[in-house]
């Protein structure tokens, strides 16, 4: 009687341990009983019923997913090697259980194909400049599709766009050409406001006939202040007018 009663409680002290469960602020325990799902718990301290319950620990913490480079051909027709990085997190740990064998290894494998999908229906300069657009749409699409298995999508990002040396030196040369015609463009603007000036200068010289006389005197005075040499220069017949008329 007193080996039996000895095993019994060697017997609880061994199933004790198996029968508390701690799960972490940021954890849930699924309980399976029988293979039947019981439901997730946590977190905290709580008791399962050895040999019958089994538990099962989901992470609820945020994942980020790096996606491998995947090599895409764009609507244009330009191959392109592309990147992006997931941002996912388990809702519902009992889904994330039951509903898929491997939640990672599916949310990962569901980021390749529609970044592969998305990417091909776009053309490269709307790849290029537009990337948030791009972004909220492959978030939209891949959150949709994990949903079902109690994945939230929060972010999805394209970080790199590795394109041929050929590509890179054509659109070098097409922005070459792009600040060359907004040089040319900025040039003759200012030509065009130059001319408007000098234009405007001469109708409000012309009003007033000394005016002229008055501005050939001062570039005259400009140049002999200037220059040490001598100057020959025309006298207009207009300017000394008034003196010949004078004397006679």
């Amino acid at each position: 009687m007193g080996s039996v009663v000895i095993g019994i409680i060697v017997a609880i002290i061994m199933l004790v341990p198996a029968a508390v469960k701690v799960v972490k602020e940021y954890e849930r325990g699924v309980i399976f009983r029988l293979g039947r799902l019981i439901g997730a718990k946590g977190p905290g301290l709580f008791f399962i019923i050895p040999v019958i319950d089994k538990m099962v620990k989901m992470d609820l913490r945020i994942v980020t997913l790096d996606v491998p480079t995947q090599e895409v051909i764009t609507r244009d027709n330009v191959p392109a090697k592309i990147n992006a990085v997931v941002y996912f997190q388990v809702m519902n740990p009992s889904h994330a259980v039951t509903k898929v064998h491997n939640y990672f290894m599916a949310t990962s494998q569901i980021a390749q194909t529609t970044l592969r999908s998305i990417l091909g229906q776009v053309e490269l300069d709307d790849l290029l400049s537009e990337r948030d657009k791009i972004n909220l749409k492959l978030q939209q699409i891949i959150d949709e599709q994990t949903d079902p298995w109690g994945i939230k999508v929060s972010t999805v990002e394209v970080k790199d766009v590795e394109l041929p040396q050929e590509m890179k030196r054509a659109m070098a040369k097409q922005a070459e050409a792009e600040r060359e015609r907004r040089a040319k463009i900025i040039n003759a603007e200012g030509e065009y406001q130059a001319a408007e000036r000098l234009r405007q200068a001469a109708d409000e010289i012309a009003k007033s006939p000394v005016a002229i006389q008055l501005r050939y005197l001062q570039t005259l005075s400009e140049v002999a202040t200037e220059n040490n040499s001598v100057t020959i220069f025309p006298v207009p017949i207009d300017l000394i007018s008034a003196f010949m008329k004078g004397k006679s």
